[in-house]
This record gives structure tokens, C-alpha cells and sequence, in this order.
């Protein structure tokens, strides 16, 4: 299934190119494109959407903001039919899965703790798969477990892939002591059977078991992979990229390299057995994820055409690995790294630098970066700049804090493009942000007296939104008057169920204990009731074979670096897109992509900003892009990089597009939801005016 005048996969191939042949909307014609249609996905509320559709047959298919997926008439936007989950949880979906086999069309997608199967001509649930309908995502996480790991939550935001009748699939977990295993799991899209469970955190006999303390597998989670799939059917080889282990920030409890975390890997599609993995960063302390699906494709080497996996990090970094072996085409060294690490705390001694292609951000927030946008703002960033930075991307995690590159960036979930010829197109964030550690996991916290909600808040809130519950920008949003926001009903499911990348908390936390919680984020709690927190916890959990996992330090403060506006506290670029030969690992171009217009209107050049879409490259030499914080779509030559159209979305356009042909049309459609800005709910298709 190739992408053709459909976009039948997500990523447009099962390679992942984000590559489409079509030809019609050209960098001639392209200032003749405008609205097709427009489909208001927005049922039960407006927000952010994150989905790039699928088109099979010109048939479009994706999800709303409440987590319900639908079908469209590719060519006019005409809703076909809409299907709602038939189970509570809600998260961010990021696109569907097609199988067919016969008569029998099927969307499989997720939402909240399940798989669904849903008739792709009907929109009815498909009764036979699973139980009616549904498989439940904590399927094949129990063996050898001490606790029940259907209390814990877990979701999917990207989706599988599907080889034959197989369905492999990764998960998205808390990033903190709750989060029960990231296994990699494959059901039968047919019956939703349970077929294979590959271990990421090994168990006992299994390679990598070593890496760990023994037994740590009981109650440490997470190592998942969330970012999406990739694969090579010839083969018959899946390809992802793997997430730090639980805790992010504090490793305390395990000991060694922790493979098979942050990690790019391959696994056999049929039976789940390795083929071969590549740790890009060991014992995992900064949350250094891979964030997007990785990238297959074809390119020449030394005189020989080889076929590789491409893998872009959050750091910044592009690993070109041969798809065979798992080796890296280019030179990668192993350099010493600080090890002084919080106390109980056990850093690597060393780590890799990749030589090419060179990072596409600054690896490393140095004095010369402080932002200058005006006087007060170099005074403003360089005092906090002086009792926080830190001398190298590695510095372990402390109570003083660090400057770290990562959370938003440099690469994101939207994922890059591939064309035929090796040319990577890659966005890329360069947005610092400060983390500080504290003692104390659970409610340990340095904070007494405390009341009773406070003390809940800490313990389970805090590491997110921080202790003063400002958060940190949309995806750790402030709860300060959250009351006058919401009404508490609203808050409580919310916490019960959870939204975007908040956990759902009803099977972790006690109903009376999310309450005191709620009374005290709207000032309605008993104040008169008092608790005392611990002023110093142990350097090491209370029982490190407990679970839920607490570690001895926790992040205090997780946010933006900002100056005293709001702004990126660096020196611009905050956002950049590029393109890079993987032939030779050299650049061809970089720019900065999005503005924030109140700056251009002073005079400043163009900044860019974080960006979270990907691109998706044509074959008319056109490479389709949204995502940046300025709301706007853009068309860009990938030749020059030169901007040769724009569009002002009516609300953020955080996903990746998609471009397709039905009737001789071809159209190009964007999910526009806001989320940093204005919400909406609307997927918008753009093509040539009618001569």
C-alpha cells in the first residue's frame, strides 16, 4: 500500500517519507490554491487535533478532538459516517490504521485505554474483534508482575502499523513512578488475539536483563514507544524508536545502561524477536525520547546504494543506521560525560556523538546564547541564566538546575520527510528549558506545613505543573484559578479520565483523594486541616521493589527558559526547518520558520518558533508545512527552502498534512485545531481554483 493519488498510511508509506509523487499544485500554480472544503470535527468540544488523515479509495479518515473517528468524501468534505468509542478515555490521537481483506475494510485506532475495529465502509464497531469491538492496551503487561497493571493508565496517541494480519503497536505512559511497562505488542487485527509481547525492560533470561538491577522490571515502567512505527515488509522488520524509563529525571533505582531504553530498533513483524537495537543515549536522565516515528529509505554510501533507517532525536540529532544491521553509516563517538549525578544517583560515564550529519540545534545553552532582543531582556535572562546553567548536554539533574535542550525539541511527534533522491526535510526547536530537582518522590516533598489537598497535589501533580502550579505552556498548563476556567464537575473529569498528554488518573489516585485535590486548586478546601511533609527523604526509595516506583528526587520546576515576555530566553532562531543530503550528511539549507509578528513589526528578523507538524514532500518539488505558533500553512521550494505560500489557519495547525488526488484533483488538508491559541476543530482542504 503506497502513496499514489491516495494517502493510505501514516507517514503517507509504511516507510514513513511523508513523501507523495503528485504533481498538479506546483511552485508555478501554487498561489492559486484555496479552500475546498471545510469539516468542523469540533462534536462535543473544540481543541487541539493532532491527527494526519489517511485517504484510501479517496475516502478521508481521522479523529475529532473528543476522540471519535470518522470518514469523509475526500473531494467535497461530505461526512460519511462517525464512530464514538464504546469505552471511557480520551487522549490526543495522532491518526488511524486501514487493513483490508476482501469486503472486509476495517480503521483500527485508539482511544483512551483500547484498540478499535471499526467497519471502514459503515462506521459500525466490528463486534468479533476482541470484546465487542475492542481490545483493551493492557493486554500482555501482566506476566511476572506483582501488581495489577489494569489500575494504571495507559493509552496510545500514535498508531501501529500493520504487517499481514498483524497489528504492532506501541503505548504512551505517565513519565512518572506510576507508569507500568512500555512492552511492544502485536494482535491479530482480524480477532485482536494477543500474537507476541516484546519485553523492553527484559525479564529474567532475556538479553539486555543485565543492564538493569535484577528484578527491576517489577517496578520501573515506561521505555515505551510512543512516537509511531515504520515498516519494511520485504523484510518483514518493524522499526521505532524507544522512551526514557520512569522516572524522567531521576534514575536512582536503575542502575546501568537500561537497554531497551532510547533505543532505535528493529524487531522481526511475524514473531517479535530482535533483530538488532542501537541505545543512542544511556541510562536515560533527561527525558531524551525519541520523538518521531523514524524514516526508511534508500541512499548512496561510499559508491553503494544502502538501505537505512533514519532516526531524528530530541536532541537534535540525525542517526542514519543500516536497516540490516543496525550500525551507523557515519562515524559515531563514545566521549566521557560528567557523573555527578544526585545523591544515590548512578550517571554513564560516557554517551555518543554522532559526527554526521551535524545537530540541527545547539546542543548547549552557553553565555553567547543569552537573548538580546532588548537590553532588559539580556539583563533579565542572564541572572537567572547565572544561577542555573550548566557546562555540557549531560550534566546530571540537580537541586541547583540545568539548562536542557529536548522537551520541545529539537525534533517533534510530527515527524519529518524523506524524497526519493535522500533529502531529509527536518524541523527543528531550539527552545531551552529549566529543570530543578528536589528530595523526595510520592508526597516527600520539602513543603510543610501543608494541607491535606496540597500535600495530594504535590505528590501527584507537582512534578508537571510544578509546586506553584504555574506549569509550563499548553502541554503543562497552569492550574492557577483553574476554578474560574472550569466548574469542578468539568475538573473531575478531567482528572478521571485525562486529556492530551495528562494520564487518566481514576485508577490511580482514590475518588476522595482527586477530590481534596480538586477543593484545593479551587480554594474551596478545609484549610483548618494541616499535614507535615518530610523536609529531607531518603536518597533511595522506601522499597525499591515497590510499585508504584518512588523516587528518592523529583523535578521541582520543569519549564520554559523564557525572558520576562514570554519569549524564548536564546537568541533566535526558536524554530528552524532544513534540509539535509543523507547521501553526504551535509546541509543544502536551513531556515527559520514561523514569526511572531509583534517582532517583525519592530524590525526583528524572523525568529521562527517551536514547531510540532511535520512536513509532507511532493513530487512537483513542494514540501507542505503548518505547526508553528503563528497559525500559519505554508508551501515551501525544496530546492531553495524560499517560502512560496502562506495561509492564516483559523486556529493552530499542530498536525501533519497530508496531499492526495480524487477525480483528477489534488488536494492537500491540514488539521486545524488550535491548542496554543484560539481552539477550533476544523479539518481544512486546500486545492487549485477552477480555471
Amino acid at each position: 500500500m503506497q502513496t499514489g493519488n491516495d494517502y493510505p498510511v501514516y507517514g503517507g508509506n509504511k516507510y514513513g517519507n511523508r513523501y507523495s509523487p503528485l504533481k498538479q499544485i506546483t511552485a508555478a500554480n501554487v498561489k492559486n490554491l484555496e479552500v475546498a472544503w471545510m469539516y468542523d470535527a469540533a462534536t462535543t468540544r473544540k481543541g487541539a487535533i493532532q491527527c494526519q488523515p489517511i485517504v484510501v479509495n479517496g475516502v478521508l479518515y481521522a479523529t475529532t478532538p473528543d476522540g471519535k473517528v470518522f470518514a469523509l468524501d475526500g473531494a467535497t468534505g461530505k461526512e460519511l459516517w462517525k464512530f464514538t468509542p464504546t469505552a471511557p478515555g480520551t487522549n490526543q490521537n495522532r491518526g488511524v490504521m486501514y487493513w483490508e481483506n476482501g469486503s472486509d475494510k476495517r480503521i483500527i485506532y485508539t482511544m483512551g485505554p483500547n484498540i478499535y475495529a471499526v467497519n471502514a465502509q459503515t462506521g459500525q464497531g466490528v463486534q468479533t474483534f476482541g470484546t465487542a469491538g475492542r481490545v483493551d492496551l493492557h493486554e500482555g503487561l501482566q506476566t511476572n508482575l506483582d501488581y495489577d497493571v489494569t489500575k494504571y493508565g495507559i493509552t496510545a496517541t500514535s498508531p501501529g502499523v500493520i504487517y499481514k494480519n498483524i497489528l504492532i503497536i506501541g503505548s504512551s505512559l505517565p513519565e512518572t513512578g506510576d507508569a507500568i511497562p512500555g512492552h511492544i505488542r502485536a494482535f491479530d487485527v482480524v480477532t485482536g488475539k494477543l500474537l507476541w509481547v516484546f519485553h523492553t525492560i527484559p525479564q529474567p533470561g532475556e538479553f539486555g536483563y543485565d543492564t538493569w538491577p535484577k528484578d527491576a522490571y517489577k517496578n520501573i515502567g515506561a521505555t515505551n514507544s510512543w512516537s509511531g512505527m515504520v515498516l519494511d515488509e520485504k523484510r518483514g522488520a518493524v522499526y521505532f524508536g524507544t522512551g526514557s524509563p520512569a522516572s524522567d529525571f531521576y534514575g536512582g533505582a536503575r542502575e546501568g545502561a537500561n537497554l531497551f531504553a532510547t533505543c532505535i530498533m528493529s524487531l522481526n513483524a511475524t514473531t517479535g524477536k530482535m533483530n538488532w537495537y542501537y541505545q543512542t543515549i544511556h541510562h536515560d536522565m533527561w527525558d531524551r525520547d525519541h520523538p518521531c516515528p523514524p524514516n526508511l529509505t534508500t541512499i548512496m554510501h561510499n559508491g553503494k546504494k544502502v538501505d537505512v533507517v533514519v532516526q531524528a532525536t530530541k536532541d537534535g540529532l540525525v542517526y542514519i543506521l543500516d536497516r540490516d544491521k543496525g550500525t551507523s553509516l557515519f562515524p559515531v563517538v563514545e566521549r566521557p560525560v560528567p557523573t555527578n549525578g544526585l545523591p544515590g544517583e548512578h550517571p554513564y560515564a560516557t554517551q555518543k556523538y554522532p559526527t554526521l550529519p551535524a545537530p540541527f540545534v545547539r546542543q548547549m545553552y552557553t553565555e553567547k546564547d543569552i537573548s538580546d532582543l532588548t537590553p532588559e531582556t539580556y539583563a533579565y535572562v542572564k541572572e537567572r541564566y547565572d544561577k542555573i546553567h550548566s557546562d555540557n548536554k549531560f550534566t546530571p539533574p540537580s537541586t541547583t538546575g540545568t539548562l536542557l535542550f529536548g522537551y520541545s525539541g529539537g525534533a517533534e511527534w510530527g515527524g519529518n520527510a524523506i524524497d526519493p533522491s535522500g533529502i531529509l526535510y527536518q524541523t527543528g526547536n531550539e527552545d531551552p528549558w529549566e529543570l530543578i530537582m528536589a528530595p523526595g518522590g510520592g508526597g516527600n516533598r520539602p513543603q510543610a506545613p501543608v494541607t491535606p489537598g496540597n500535600a495530594l497535589y504535590l505528590a501527584n501533580c507537582a512534578s508537571c505543573h510544578g509546586t506553584d502550579r504555574r506549569g509550563s505552556g499548553p502541554e503543562q498548563p497552569s492550574l492557577v484559578n483553574i476554578g474560574i476556567k472550569y466548574k469542578v464537575d468539568e475538573i473531575k473529569t478531567i482528572v478521571a479520565s485525562g486529556r492530551a498528554r495528562m494520564p487518566a488518573f481514576a485508577a490511580i489516585i482514590p475518588e476522595a483523594d482527586r477530590d481534596k485535590i480538586i477543593s484545593f486548586l479551587t480554594g474551596t478546601e478545609n484549610t483548618t486541616e494541616r499535614v507535615t511533609a518530610p523536609v529531607v527523604a531518603s536518597t533511595t526509595p522506601v522499597n525499591p521493589r515497590a510499585f508504584p516506583y518512588q523516587p528518592a528526587y523529583a523535578s521541582s520546576s520543569w519549564r520554559r527558559f523564557t525572558d520576562q515576555n514570554g519569549y524564548p530566553g536564546i537568541k533566535p532562531p526558536w524554530g528552524t526547518f532544513s534540509a539535509i543530503n543523507l547521501n553526504t550528511g551535509k546541509y543544502l539549507w536551513k531556515i527559520p520558520l514561523g514569526e511572531f509578528p509583534e517582532l517583525t513589526k519592530k524590525g526583528v528578523p524572523i525568529t521562527g518558533t517551536v514547531i510540532y507538524g511535520g512536513p509532507v514532500v511532493t513530487g512537483s518539488g513542494l514540501i507542505f508545512i503548518g505547526g508553528t505558533k503563528d497559525e500559519r500553512f505554508r508551501a515551501i521550494d525544496k530546492k531553495t527552502g524560499k517560502i512560496v505560500w502562506e495561509y492564516q489557519l483559523p486556529a493552530g495547525g499542530l498536525a501533519t498534512p497530508v496531499t492526495y488526488m480524487v477525480n483528477g484533483k489534488q488536494y492537500v488538508v491540514i488539521a486545524a485545531g488550535g491548542g496554543r491559541g484560539p481552539k477550533a476543530g476544523n479539518y481544512i482542504a486546500f486545492a487549485l481554483k477552477q480555471p
